[in-house]
């Protein structure tokens, strides 16, 4: 019998095929006597070469299809599998007790998980979290439970799971996943901006997905308009298949502008640029048409390793993504960690609301060795580009005057050393607290760019967790609040004679891209894959007539008037 079940539109595009459902296996072990304890052993080793060989297979696909930095997490597991630390005592379980294999894996797992927890540093608790993930394979292999691993699926499917972790991300393989669904998550949501960098359909927040789903039915996923069809009539197929042949020839068409200059019906010129994690993301941006990038994050160049990445490791990777981007701009934010975001050899604070607290420039500005060192590297491989840099959760003046004068301080100690340095590289902030919007006159005289962090932006000014499900109605674009928060940026960054971008999820929206064009937005930064959609409303628009009409939804009622009226009005 057919089901429908709706939640949030994350990645456009419709997928056609079985569930698969990814979810804990039952691992449940119990305890038992072993008479030949040599082959117990001889069964054990055998499950840590089968889970040695599955997380290198992981590691070598990660790595093509995400970049080294996201495949580093399995690179940890695998050493975690090769500590005789962990190893020995197990095995001195099986010979010396005669435990089972299962049990005695468990056993010594649960006692080194316990032990690490507890621990005040922060690397030692992420080292729990490894051990968990990698006994967790061995004993599936143990007990003959399959552990869902989406980087070993060799047939296409439509993954249904409860969330998607950024691990369970890094492993889908494009030829065979054909989409996904989840019970949880939003627009914003890792497994979200994953699936659109993958280019792959989505729709998340069904709340019931895998309740309502079981694995191997036959699934249809509508990412356009957040729909999930289960167990699907023939007709439907028919309808669906045929949508799904539309937006595929709507994709070749979009191709056409891959070369193309983002202009307005009204031969206005703007920016669309794309968001990036690493340098292997700039090939999507250059096949998707960007113009630039707007929002280079290089906290994944920290993640995924043991150890602070030296000037030299973060010179090349500054450096390959200019090169690369061959004289069009690219925008570098400085280090964002904190919040969602931990190091594991960072000692950070335990905090009653990261988000609020020790992160981003209030992190870097006290611990000034490691801030120096990337804006050492960045300033080398200015030389090599069209490099701006800009630094993240500004609230201050104050902040971005301390933050610069580093900066400032850096640069010269090069140019004494006689290094090749740019001498026009932009230097702005992210415009992701209501104080730094309602301050932007005062900023604007001292940066040289804006761009809007409208993720953090809204989920600021509404008090709204975007993570949060509970209170996710309220992360909300549309609302006059936050529109009158970018006007209020864009007007004051114009009068300064300076320019204001964008490069949170919105800039990317449909619906948001007649209000932003009309607002005056200079510079659009989104997924690459979202470039090309954007760059064919942008000139179907006219400027002028957005312009002189826009102003009117900053003093409507609701988020829901609002984007009636650029629907009815303007897509």
């Amino acid at each position: 019998m057919s089901q429908l079940l709706t939640g949030i539109g994350a990645s456009a595009g419709i997928a056609i095929a079985k569930a698969f459902r990814l979810e804990e296996p039952n691992l449940t072990v119990e305890k038992k006597e072993v008479v030949d304890r040599e082959a117990e052993n001889q069964r054990f080793d055998r499950a840590i070469e089968q889970s040695t060989e599955e997380l290198e297979k992981i590691k070598e696909h990660a790595a093509k299809a995400l970049g080294k930095d996201k495949a580093a997490i399995f690179e940890a597991h695998s050493l975690v599998l090769s500590d005789p630390e962990l190893i020995n005592p197990v095995k001195d379980k099986i010979i010396q007790e005669g435990s089972n294999a299962e049990f005695a894996m468990k056993e010594v797992a649960d006692m080194f998980i316990s032990m690490f927890e507890s621990m005040d540093n922060e690397y030692m608790r992420e080292r729990a979290a490894d051990i968990r993930d990698v006994t967790k394979r061995v004993i599936g292999h143990l007990l003959g439970v399959d552990i869902p691993n989406p980087s070993l699926i060799s047939e296409e499917v439509i993954i249904v799971a409860e969330d998607l972790t950024p691990s369970d991300t890094a492993q889908l393989n494009r030829r065979f996943v054909k989409g996904f669904t989840t019970n949880i998550g939003g627009r914003t949501s890792h497994s979200a901006i994953m699936a659109r960098s993958l280019e792959i359909p989505a729709v998340v927040g069904t709340k019931t997905a895998l309740k309502d789903i079981e694995n191997g039915v036959p699934l249809i996923i509508d990412g356009q308009e957040g729909k999930v069809i289960v167990n699907p009539e023939p007709a439907v197929v028919k309808e669906y298949e045929e949508k799904k042949d539309a937006y595929e020839t709507h994709k070749a068409e979009l191709a056409k502008l891959v070369d193309k200059p983002t202009v307005t019906e009204d031969g206005c010129r703007v920016e669309l640029v794309a968001n990036i994690g690493t340098p292997e993301d700039v090939e999507g941006v250059l096949q998707n048409g960007g113009e630039g990038v707007g929002l280079y994050r290089t906290e994944f160049l920290y993640m995924g390793r043991d150890q602070l990445p030296t000037e030299e490791e973060q010179f090349a990777a500054y450096k390959k993504v200019l090169e690369r981007m061959e004289g069009k701009p690219v925008v570098v934010r400085t280090l964002d960690i904190g919040g969602d975001k931990k190091l594991p050899y960072l000692t950070l604070p335990e905090e009653m609301n990261p988000f609020l607290g020790f992160r981003a420039i209030r992190l870097c500005l006290e611990m000034q060795d490691m801030f120096r060192t990337q804006l050492r590297a960045l300033l080398r491989a200015s030389a090599y580009g069209n490099l701006k840099i800009m630094f993240p959760m500004i609230a201050t003046l104050e902040e971005f005057r301390q933050a610069k004068a580093i900066l400032l301080e850096e640069k010269e100690k090069l140019q004494q050393e006689g290094a090749a340095v740019s001498s026009n590289v932009e230097v702005g902030m992210m415009v992701e607290i209501p104080s730094s919007a309602v301050m932007a006159d005062t900023f604007a005289k001292e940066v040289d760019f804006f761009s809007i962090g409208t993720n953090d932006l809204i989920q600021y000014t509404l008090a709204a967790d975007r993570m949060n499900e509970r209170v996710s109605y309220l992360y909300q674009p549309y609302n006059p609040a936050i529109l009158r928060l970018i006007k209020t940026v864009i007007d004051a960054a114009h009068k300064e004679g300076k320019w204001a971008g964008m490069c949170g999820e919105m800039a990317g929206t449909e619906g948001a891209i007649p209000i932003l064009l009309g607002l005056g937005l200079d510079e659009f930064s989104m997924s690459a894959s979202s470039i090309l959609p954007a760059r064919s409303i942008i000139s179907r628009l006219s400027k002028k007539e957005l312009s002189e009409s826009i102003e009117q939804v900053l003093y409507m009622d609701t988020a829901e008037e609002v984007e009636n009226f650029v629907k009815t009005r303007f897509l």
